[in-house]
């Protein structure tokens, strides 16, 4: 169906957060539903074929994108959503062999999505877009064994304006915090903000700052982290630092504090790889505090207090990694903004007491 330029082993195509000149994709049959499903809300780069049914830009999407309607394509050229050789193009732009497209792929329309009143702290809203402070233990979207309970659900409970997202559980989502991961969030309100915020992600032009309480010690005071990561060889639910065909993954991380036998880290990432943070951290053998999947370990009072081993309830028992502040342009007035999400009560808990402590 499709071709990698780079790597003619890859299947189908490349997307997601991959740079630019890593996703040019040769498209040689239309694609599928279900392949087009797999694209959804991600960045996608490929290069018209010789072979020209139709020469306009709009019905050669709807040839390529068959799931979509015309109207649909239309109005996400016209929203300056697609670009033609690295420019926004006109739905009538005649194509020409070898020119390169490059657009973040519409989702299609909401079938089965159950509004559920579950909170949501709104940090900012406007007809455009929201930011929340998502709560710890929430699945962002629906997804394979989670119908419901997801922070979408909440979202299509209390507003009535979302991106729409055809045929997809994931209106207004343009980026994703894992389930419990607390902290800043933004949803958009609008096709236009939803195309826009999602290339600002895609182009890594938001500014993303994280706090984790890690165990032990750094011994640099400040570094950055470049290795690549990609799925883990033998648990498919993990990932790892890869060198056979990871993808590039960068962080960069602070010490803000220390303690006897834990670090209070601020964290900035140049990539959006999935579990990135949490890799890279264990990668340095400071794994966050709770994050079983990661080598973290749940922490208690008593280890706390140096105390003998009593039953009691854990100071921290989620991974203890907090998105803290966001900075992105405004999908409308391109007026550069940032959130801040303060510290959860249990992560500002287990602070005081490595205060207290752990000094």
């Amino acid at each position: 169906m499709a071709q990698s330029k780079e790597n003619p082993a890859d299947e189908n195509v490349i997307a997601g957060d991959a740079p630019l000149e890593e996703t040019i994709v040769e498209l040689e049959n239309n694609l599928t539903e279900d392949q087009a499903d797999e694209l959804v809300g991600q960045r996608l780069r490929f290069r018209v074929g010789v072979n020209l049914k139709f020469n306009r830009l709009d019905k050669y999407l709807c040839g390529r994108f068959s799931c979509f309607s015309r109207t649909r394509l239309k109005k996400l050229i016209k929203e300056q959503g697609v670009n033609v050789n690295g420019h926004p193009a006109k739905p009538s732009h005649k194509l020409q062999p070898a020119d390169e497209i490059d657009l973040i792929l519409p989702a299609k329309e909401v079938r089965e999505l159950i509004p559920e009143d579950i909170p949501i702290d709104v940090i900012y809203e406007d007809e455009d877009m929201l930011v929340l402070n998502k709560q710890t233990n929430l699945i962002v979207h629906p997804a394979r064994g989670y119908k419901s309970g997801t922070l979408v659900n909440g979202l299509v409970y209390h507003f009535q304006n979302l991106s729409a997202c055809p045929d997809d559980l994931r209106p207004g989502i343009v980026h994703r915090l894992d389930r419990n991961t607390t902290g800043c969030l933004a949803v958009a309100k609008s096709d236009s903000a939803h195309w826009k915020l999602s290339r600002q992600f895609a182009e890594r032009t938001t500014k993303k700052t994280y706090i984790a309480i890690v165990h032990g010690s750094p011994d640099l005071d400040a570094d950055c982290i470049d290795q690549p990561l990609g799925v883990h060889p033998t648990i498919r639910e993990k990932y790892a630092v890869r060198y056979d065909g990871g993808k590039e993954a960068i962080t960069f991380y602070e010490v803000l504090e220390r303690f006897r036998g834990f670090s209070l880290l601020k964290v900035n990432i140049k990539t959006g790889r999935t579990h990135q943070i949490r890799v890279h951290l264990s990668y340095l053998k400071h794994s966050i505090v709770a994050d079983d999947m990661y080598g973290g370990k749940v922490v208690y009072p008593w280890q706390i207090e140096n105390r003998d081993s009593a039953a009691e309830e854990p100071l921290m028992a989620r991974c203890a990694l907090h998105a803290w502040r966001l900075e992105i342009d405004h999908p409308k007035t391109d007026k550069r903004m940032k959130f801040e999400a303060p510290l959860p009560d249990d992560m500002q808990n287990l602070l005081d007491n490595l205060r207290q402590y752990r000094k």
